[in-house]
């Protein structure tokens, strides 16, 4: 089978906070042993690691062959090392050490507006990527209309692409990429930006790309249950290593049940002051899960009061916010995470689009889940922040998914939903999401 990307001892090395070595110094010592052929003394790579506190090795030495027509799928955690390794294959960064070998043409969509001018017409960036990818001026004219029908924006063509909002950025974006005719097209995980008929869309276009077996997919996200029925091939990624290459079956179990359970966030996340994610206008800044005692904790009876609090900040005044909770369910029998519920803040009470502007200043907002509620498993939980009075795709400024998890542990008390019964509550291979304590009786009527 003829191999469409070949991969040999990949490193990406980042110095943290510093651009260059810090001193002329380090560069020239740098520089000169480069030229000599010998290891660059100021890199983690062939040194010693004790060393180089401020260096971070983001990929390591990794090696893959991907064949012409395969559906790759890349799965991790966050820092894994996924979005570095496509940045590389996009050739949009440049590897520290070892080499790709490519055969044909790349086309990709990494993060909401790639590729995009701001200042240009949704018109004008179809033309100037298409130009980029090397395609003359009636290829793209041949390809025009099914971009804009595929993208649905043809009534904002000829407005700059600014003033889009993050879902019509990834429309048009995937649009573009999927009808160049690629013969490798690399997508991240910015399909979750979209809705969710454009999702469906999407994954169809990507089955469609490379149904003929002649076109190469790489596909990255958190979505399990895309991955499992679009991609032939699973490759897992770990502190930039890879540690599974196998059927996607294989390897999403591996991943979420031996990998993931060391690698998930539980209890709280905080990030640093200058990496909060968010847009220019909302920042999230912590998120984290308490008990009724307000103790942080990251495993719950099923009895018990689950509290999710989230901490972000709002920059500018003159707009309302809306935050959201997305819960991925990975019951103990089936671990792909299918069942999933989604909660919304009490913005939703007000009238939609009202006056309640947001002042500048730090918020606090959260949830309460009720004890007796959800089903024993582990649930991974997606931070949403957006701007009504549009909807959460079309507005988004926070989007972090399976940020934090908490697990709900099945203590069999009498009291819960459960009663006397002593077997497994879960039925078949998907078991439930919820698992709610109702009033529900039998009773005797007559003879």
């Amino acid at each position: 089978m003829k191999v469409s990307i070949k991969i040999e001892g990949l490193f990406k090395e980042y110095k943290l906070g510093v651009i260059g070595r810090g001193t002329l110094y380090r560069d020239l010592q740098s520089w000169w042993a480069i030229k000599q052929g010998k290891e660059d003394p100021n890199s983690l790579i062939g040194a010693n690691y004790n060393k180089k506190v401020n260096n971070i090795l983001a990929l390591k030495n990794i090696n893959l062959d991907i064949n012409k027509g395969e559906v790759i799928g890349i799965i991790g955690s966050n820092g894994a090392g996924k979005s570095t390794l496509l940045k590389i294959l996009s050739r949009v960064t440049s590897p520290t050490k070892g080499r790709i070998l490519a055969n044909g043409t790349i086309a990709s969509l990494l993060e909401v507006g790639t590729g995009f001018h701001p200042e240009l017409t949704g018109r004008e960036n179809i033309f100037l990527n298409g130009a980029i990818n090397g395609l003359t001026k009636n290829e793209i004219m041949e390809r025009f209309n099914d971009i804009v029908n595929f993208a649905g924006v043809k009534k904002f063509l000829d407005t700059p692409v600014k003033r889009y909002s993050s879902g019509m950025h990834v429309r048009l974006g995937f649009a573009v990429a999927a009808h160049l005719d690629p013969d490798i097209l690399i997508v991240d995980e910015v399909l979750a930006v979209g809705d969710a008929d454009f999702q469906k869309k999407a994954i169809n276009k990507i089955k469609e790309v490379s149904s003929d077996k002649k076109r190469t997919v790489i596909f990255v996200s958190h979505n399990m249950n895309s991955i499992k029925k679009l991609c032939d091939r699973v490759i897992v990624l770990s502190k930039g290593q890879i540690i599974k290459d196998d059927n996607p079956s294989n390897s999403i179990e591996f991943y979420l049940g031996e990998v993931s359970i060391t690698e998930r966030t539980y209890k709280k996340i905080q990030f640093d002051k200058d990496n909060c994610p968010g847009g220019n206008l909302v920042r999230l800044k912590s998120i984290e899960t308490r008990n009724s005692s307000n103790q942080l904790c990251s495993k719950f009876n099923i009895d018990e009061e689950i509290i999710i609090k989230m901490f972000f900040e709002v920059l500018k005044e003159g707009f309302n916010v809306c935050c959201s909770l997305f819960f991925n369910y990975f019951n103990p029998k089936n671990l792909s995470g299918d069942g999933s519920f989604y909660a919304l803040d009490n913005y939703v009470k007000n009238k939609w689009d009202g006056d309640s502007y947001f002042k500048k200043g730090n918020y606090e907002a959260t949830l309460v889940i009720p004890p007796n509620l959800l089903n024993d498993g582990i649930f991974g939980v997606s931070a949403n922040i957006f701007l009504p009075p549009s909807n959460l795709d079309s507005a988004l400024q926070v989007r972090e998914i399976n940020i934090i998890y908490f697990d709900i542990i099945d203590n069999f008390n009498k009291n819960s939903p459960r009663g006397s019964y002593p077997y497994d509550w879960q039925l078949g291979s998907t078991g439930f999401m919820i698992r709610p304590k109702l009033n529900f009786f039998t009773k005797f009527t007559s003879i």
